[in-house]
């Protein structure tokens, strides 16, 4: 799939755990975990924001698109 998931680099970047972004945005590990792996098929806004403002970053860091 030509989307890249990088949650895992702003997690390392901001020097964050999986299971505290989970709790600070209000999902649970394993979906975090599904999101993390790009095996999520959707993400709703809240989330991505919530996500954004937790890391203090913005969509593109953590969501790219490569072709190939």
């Amino acid at each position: 799939m030509p989307i890249q998931i990088n949650l895992d680099v702003m997690l390392a970047k901001r020097k964050m755990k999986s299971k505290e972004l989970a709790e600070i945005i209000g999902i649970t590990t394993a979906n975090l975990s599904i999101l993390k792996s790009g095996k999520a098929k959707a993400i709703r806004f809240s989330t991505l924001e919530a996500i954004c403002k937790a890391l203090d970053c913005q969509p593109a860091d953590i969501i790219e698109y490569r072709d190939k």
